[in-house]
């Protein structure tokens, strides 16, 4: 019998299989669109990512970055934080993908072309997409199937407006070093270096209006910075971003990344955690322990979920949103502890 099904074959689900195939499981990825995947994204990946991922034998491309810089849309007004452990990576998704695609292949991960939609399950076993596992894992993104077929989806709360990530590329070479957090008092922009000529901008809101206008409207200063986009370079989007689970855990099948809960991007630690949750769902299978899981998942999330929900929190108040950049401005050490916090 298989020993680990893994649904979804992102950066989440792969990062699942390589610990796997690491500590001796065979491992199948159930994932029914073909390599590379694109996903709407800010592409940058902190510090703790990438060190994550080189342990799992991945060389991330991209270009490095060597901290954060939050700028106040309308004043101008800017906070610097830099890395201490090392520089982030600014990685296109879909070339960080075929890496941890290859690292599976030569690690004898088999790749099968099946969507999950149903899982059964009983004490010894689970099943899912046509095959049998002593365990699933759902890595099947932001609005996981799996997570609705099992009854864990918790509705949205009423009145909070939900957000959306729109991401589009720019043939321009990257002007810092940082990643760049341009702050509106309904949405913020990110701008994240990717090579030496491509530049990504994501903009994080809850304003429906197209991406063009948000930018024009919204942050004048560097929409007035960016060239016309290559031709073929739409828009990628994703959302509503905030999704609740119930649990982590059902019975045999453990939930992870996106698919185990989010918050928001806010603060670019999605990649991170998914990483690092998937070695602990993993471990977790291999003692036949999955009801530790839950526990794991959540002292590995905490510091990502105090500082994101603060920060969505702030965001809601727009007096206390036009007041972030300045009070980080003001208070560097206390900002530059808060971004190493978030790239361990």
């Amino acid at each position: 019998m298989i020993d680990l099904l893994v649904a979804g074959g992102g950066p989440a689900g792969l990062a699942t299989a390589i610990h796997g195939a690491l500590a001796g499981l065979e491992v199948v990825v159930l994932e029914p669109r073909p390599t590379p995947i694109d996903k709407a994204c800010g592409e940058g990946l902190m510090p703790g990512a990438v060190r994550r991922f080189e342990e799992l034998g991945v060389t991330v491309p991209g270009r490095p970055f060597h901290g954060i810089r939050y700028v106040d849309g309308v004043t101008g007004c800017s906070a610097e934080g830099l890395f201490g452990s090392g520089p982030g990576r600014g990685t296109r998704r879909t070339e960080l993908q075929a890496a941890l695609a290859r690292r599976a292949a030569e690690l004898g991960v088999r790749v099968v072309a099946r969507r999950v939609d149903e899982v059964r399950q009983d004490g010894q076993r689970v099943g899912a997409g046509g095959l049998t596992a002593r365990y699933l894992v759902a890595a099947d993104g932001l609005h996981s199937p799996v997570r609705r077929a099992l009854g864990l989806a918790v509705p949205a709360p009423v009145g909070r407006p939900a957000r959306y990530g729109l991401r589009r590329h720019y043939p321009v070479a990257p002007w810092s070093d940082l990643v760049e957090v341009h702050w509106a008092h309904d949405c913020e922009a990110y701008v994240t270096p990717l090579g030496p000529d491509r530049t990504g901008v994501a903009v994080l809101t809850s304003r429906q209006a197209p991406f063009d206008v948000q930018l024009a409207d919204r942050f004048p200063e560097l929409a007035a910075r960016l060239p016309p986009p290559a031709p073929g370079a739409g828009v990628r989007g994703a959302g509503p971003l905030r999704q609740r689970a119930r649990t982590r855990v059902s019975g045999r099948v453990l939930f992870v990344g996106d698919a185990a809960g989010y918050v928001d991007a806010l603060t670019g630690e999605g990649l991170t955690l998914a990483v690092a949750a998937a070695g602990e769902a993993v471990r977790c299978v291999r003692a036949d322990r999955p009801q530790e899981y839950e526990r794991a998942w959540r002292e590995l999330s905490r510091a990502y979920r105090v500082l994101t929900s603060a920060l969505l929190w702030a965001r809601g108040r727009p007096v206390l949103a036009g007041r972030v950049v300045p009070l980080a401005a003001r208070l560097p050490r206390v900002f530059t502890g808060a971004v190493n916090l978030l790239a361990r």
